[in-house]
């Protein structure tokens, strides 16, 4: 990736470059005049505007209320923001001009971790990631295959545990017409949908005793054995697992096969947990509110404060936690801003936390019967906003009361929060 930064843009937020190595992306000052430079995304003052392209990003250094407004046709995205916004900003900025497929980053370990996978996706080695539920282990594998010579080829993801263990052999490997009751029709399975491409096997460890020799013979032979069939179908894919508990234990408790074990793990990558990477929190935040937002809305900035409150969360659920609490802060602010006042912090089941939340009480005590109606009331109101994107009027209707009754309501429940 190519970034180019003029000299007046770097002028205004000097440190800009600076986060932009922090987070692995690397740039160079350009003469936006120069028509002879060729770069995937340029960074420019906005007075710099006659000489942009439609894809490049106008920075500019304002004291007040952030702006961000989204490109559109003939028009480029622009940014401006102050001292107090800054760290937000140019996560902002990172998350703009980063590929797709590669996952938020602010944290230079990250970084670096992002760069060993890139290396790792240029061989054919199978990968075990390691990691707590809801740490990236699905986006990384993305990563992985998207740096990959099979980039083109198909990207297919099954959760083991999510299937039932009577039909995991026929969704892997595919079946024969009769094969069982209800096979009224053949099947290809898994591993040959991804043919020439990329299966990640994800909650790997789930996967009963009994399989585990099936699929370590697909894994050394490259073929696969439809149930009722009786000739193998050779396959070419790339296999990479991932699992929340330590495949090493399980297999001590006789719980996974050793030969399995050793044949997935050429390439472990263990995900640290979303409290040991502090600055991805900001990068994370600012992927996940674009995301949302949506191109046509105004993206409600977190202040300098909301953004301290999430980086000092200890975020026990991760990125998937993290984003359920910005979903929440953007339903129920009041201003145009996400303050910390927004930010309802669902406390982890059997951890103290401090914050008290619509989803849970703050004492141990049994619900009131008033107290246990407040928090149904909560939930519903929550649903029925997120059901409607966010519109108000919409979302009172579907709830049955009025626009003004909601806004009450919301508003008790800030209060309470």
């Amino acid at each position: 990736m190519n970034i180019g930064i003029s000299d007046k843009a770097q002028g205004s937020h000097p440190t800009l470059t600076a986060w932009l190595a922090g987070a692995g992306i690397d740039s160079m000052l350009i003469d936006p005049a120069d028509a002879t430079i060729r770069q995937t995304q340029r960074i420019l003052h906005v007075t710099e505007i006659g000489l942009a392209r439609q894809h490049d990003i106008l920075i500019d250094f304002a004291d007040g209320p952030p702006v961000l407004r989204r490109a559109k046709i003939g028009r480029p995205t622009t940014l401006v923001f102050g001292f107090e916004d800054m760290a937000f900003g140019h996560a902002l900025i990172a998350e703009l001009i980063r590929p797709a497929v590669m996952p938020a980053c602010g944290e230079p370990d990250s970084a670096k971790f992002l760069q060993l996978a890139a290396r790792i996706a240029r061989s054919e080695a199978s990968v075990l990631l390691l990691g707590q539920t809801g740490t990236g282990k699905e986006g990384v594998a993305r990563f992985i295959h998207a740096a990959s010579s099979r980039a083109e080829r198909p990207f297919v993801a099954v959760n083991c545990a999510a299937l039932p263990e009577t039909m995991l052999e026929a969704m892997l490997f595919g079946h024969q017409k009769g094969a069982f009751t209800g096979a009224n029709m053949s099947s290809e399975g898994l591993f040959r949908a991804a043919d020439g491409g990329t299966l990640l096997l994800d909650e790997v460890a789930e996967l009963p005793l009994s399989l585990q020799p099936k699929l370590l013979r697909a894994l050394q032979e490259r073929e696969v054995l439809p149930v009722g069939a009786t000739t193998p179908v050779p396959v070419d894919v790339r296999i990479l697992a991932a699992g929340n508990r330590d495949l090493a234990a399980e297999v001590e408790a006789g719980r996974f096969r050793a030969d399995l074990y050793w044949r997935l793990n050429v390439m472990p990558l263990a995900l640290k947990p979303l409290a040991e990477r502090r600055q991805d929190i900001r990068a994370i935040s600012a992927a996940l509110l674009l995301r949302h937002a949506g191109l046509n809305d105004d993206l409600p900035w977190p202040t300098a404060a909301a953004l301290d409150r999430l980086m000092a969360h200890d975020w026990p659920g991760n990125v998937r936690e993290l984003e359920n609490v910005l979903q929440r802060a953007m339903l129920m602010r009041e201003g145009s801003r996400i303050d910390t006042g927004d930010l309802i912090i669902d406390r982890a089941p059997g951890l103290p936390v401090a914050e008290r939340t619509v989803a849970a009480p703050q004492d141990d005590a049994a619900l009131s019967l008033a107290e246990a109606k407040r928090l149904s009331q909560a939930r519903a109101i929550e649903e029925a906003l997120a059901a409607t994107g966010g519109h108000r009027l919409r979302a009172a209707q579907r709830l049955g009361i009025s626009e003004r009754t909601l806004r009450y309501r919301l508003a008790d429940m800030r209060a309470a929060a």
